[in-house]
Parts: structure tokens; C-alpha cells; sequence
């Protein structure tokens, strides 16, 4: 499959340019893009072919991931499918997922593009920034659908095989609400310490005694300002929501302090402590390989029900905290290998 590929990335940051050069490392034909002409100007002195139109970029490729802010991904996912043949499998990067899968099915374009989001990055930016190695071992959500089962399971295997990923199968809306939690509150708490530190009267003082951490605890803070307001505006209904409950654990920590309750104080860390070893401890045994029928009945839509096993299992497994790391596709089926949390 990678032998015979022809790709693209349209958006060459961190994340973009991450994937241009890992898709480039192991011997994918692949085109990058970028409306920033120095950018597309670095890009060609590694080597890479950077077309200056974005229609010469995406011309008859197999998939193109599209990587760009995330406020710009709906407007380039109709640019680019207007530009690119009905075969051609599209993807995003984006941190939301509920609205660019609405666009896309406002757009008719379910049946090609899968959402996408690599749960990997630094606070760094740029093409200078990108590594081929930032995906190695990274949890990468994918959205499938019952219309875009054939486009996810390319996805699936390219992102295995290439980017040694693991895949995440969530519904959109089930991403949006574990990534606030995951991924966009932590963004919010670190600003909120470091803005807090940077309005204090001894600011320097404890600039001075700052260990681990504090530098843990607001590494993400190194964001582009630009990109966290945009990922935090596009997932606001699902970060309002949590900051409720981050109010109300903060109150009562605030009572228990006031209080002198040793007990109430220890029994909110102890819990706390559980869940941060219950990450470092976290291992996934594999779970027994599942297959399903790849071929649908003759005059069968996409949509029909041949596919609803497929899905409520893909689906299912990551709503679980499951992921994929194979799938293996043939003319008749395809084969999912999975790890899932005990119990499950």
C-alpha cells in the first residue's frame, strides 16, 4: 500500500509538517502545502515537492491530510474535495471534531473524509518544529461513519503501518467531551496557574523556587496563544461544562482549607493520586482479533446495515478507552487487532 501511495498535506505547522516528513521518511510520494510562501519555500530546500497552487498540491492523490488552524479546516476540507477526485480519502487533524463531521455531511462529503486527531504535539510551532517521530506510539482518533467504513480502514492501516499510531474509533461528539476533559481543560488550568503567578506582587520571588512542578503543571502554556483560543473557542459548550465541575472540586477544596479538614483534604488528593497512578499503571492486554464481512450485498448502500456491526464495535472500543493496532483488509473482510482495559 505505502509503496504505491501518493499523498498530501495542506497546513505544514508542527503537526502537518510532522506528518509530511514521516510520510516522506518512509518512502511515500507526498506533496506539501502551505499558504505561508516562506514556509513552502523551506519545505523545497528539504527536498520536498511544494507546489505554489494548492490545486497542483492535492491533484490526484490517494489522501490528503488536511492540517491547517482549526478554525480554517472546514472552508479547506470543501476547497480541497472540490479539487481532488471522488476516490481521494480526506482527513484532518483538527482538536474539535462535532462541527467539521457536520460540515462535511452538510457538504456530501461523509463518504470521503473521516475526522481525525492525533493526540500528540509540542509547545512549539512551525515546519522547523515538525518530527517524523512525534506519532510513534500517540493515540490518533478517527471518526468512521457507516458511509466512510472503506476510507476509514485505508486510514486505519496507513496510520499503523507508517506512523506506528494507535487508533481511537470515537463518535465526534464523544471525542469533543473526552478531549476537553483530556486535552483542552489542561490548557485552561496551566493558563490559569501560570496568570495567576504573573499577577502576583511576588511573581519573580516565585519565578525563583519554581521546580517541576510548576514547569509540569504549565509546560502547555508555551502554546501559540492563537492556537489554544482557537481550539478552546471551537469546544466551548464541552469546556464550560467541565469548568462547572473544576468550580465546584476547587470549592471544595477551598472549604475543606478553610476548615483545617485534614481528612476531607487527603480523601480529594487521595482520589486524585488514584487516577494520576491508574495512568502511569494504565496497560491494555489485546483483545481477541474481530472480523467482519468487507463486501456489501449486491444493490446494498453503504449505509445499510451490513455495516452496523462494524461500527457499534469500532465505535464501542473507544468509547471503552480501547484502541486499534492492526487492520488487516481484504476483498471479502477486514480484521481488526485491538487492546482493551480489563473488564471490558
Amino acid at each position: 500500500m505505502v509503496d504505491s501511495l501518493r499523498a498530501a498535506v495542506v497546513g505544514t505547522g508542527l503537526i502537518g509538517g510532522s506528518i509530511l516528513l514521516r510520510l516522506r521518511e518512509r518512502g511515500v510520494d507526498v506533496a506539501g502545502w502551505d499558504p505561508d510562501a516562506a514556509t513552502r519555500a523551506e519545505g523545497r530546500a528539504r527536498g520536498i515537492d511544494f507546489p505554489d497552487a494548492l490545486a497542483d498540491a492535492v491533484r490526484d492523490r490517494d489522501v490528503v491530510f488536511l492540517c491547517g488552524p482549526l478554525s480554517s479546516l472546514p472552508e479547506t476540507l470543501r476547497t480541497v474535495g472540490g479539487l481532488t477526485g471522488p476516490d481521494c480519502v480526506l482527513t484532518d487533524v483538527g482538536s474539535t471534531k462535532g462541527g467539521i463531521a457536520a460540515y462535511a455531511a452538510g457538504h456530501g462529503l461523509t463518504g470521503r473524509f473521516v475526522p481525525g486527531h492525533p493526540m500528540a504535539g509540542t509547545e512549539r510551532a512551525g515546519l522547523t518544529a515538525a518530527s517524523p517521530a512525534l506519532f510513534d506510539g500517540a493515540a490518533w482518533v478517527l471518526c468512521p461513519t457507516a458511509a466512510g467504513l472503506d476510507r476509514f480502514r485505508t486510514l486505519a492501516v496507513l496510520l499503523v503501518d507508517v506512523f506506528g499510531a494507535r487508533i481511537v474509533p470515537l463518535d465526534p461528539d464523544a471525542h469533543d467531551a473526552a478531549a476537553a476533559l483530556a486535552s483542552h481543560l489542561p490548557h485552561l488550568l496551566a493558563g490559569t496557574l501560570a496568570a495567576t503567578v504573573a499577577e502576583a506582587d511576588l511573581r519573580d520571588a516565585a519565578l525563583g523556587l519554581a521546580a517541576g512542578s510548576f514547569r509540569d503543571g504549565t509546560r502547555v502554556v508555551g502554546t501559540p496563544a492563537a492556537r489554544t483560543v482557537d481550539m478552546l473557542l471551537n469546544n466551548r459548550d464541552q469546556l464550560l461544562a467541565q469548568l462547572d465541575r473544576v468550580r465546584g472540586l476547587l470549592d471544595r477544596y477551598a472549604a475543606a482549607l478553610r476548615g483545617g479538614d485534614a481528612a476531607a483534604l487527603a480523601d480529594l488528593q487521595q482520589r486524585a493520586r488514584g487516577l494520576r497512578l491508574a495512568l502511569l499503571d494504565r496497560e491494555l492486554p489485546a483483545a481477541a482479533p474481530r472480523t467482519f464481512p468487507r463486501a456489501l450485498p449486491p444493490g446494498a448502500e453503504p449505509d445499510d446495515a451490513a455495516a452496523d456491526g462494524e461500527l457499534a464495535y469500532l465505535l464501542s472500543l473507544g468509547a471503552a478507552g480501547g484502541y486499534l493496532t492492526g487492520c488487516e483488509v481484504t476483498d471479502a473482510t477486514v480484521t481488526y487487532a485491538a487492546h482493551l482495559p480489563r473488564g471490558c
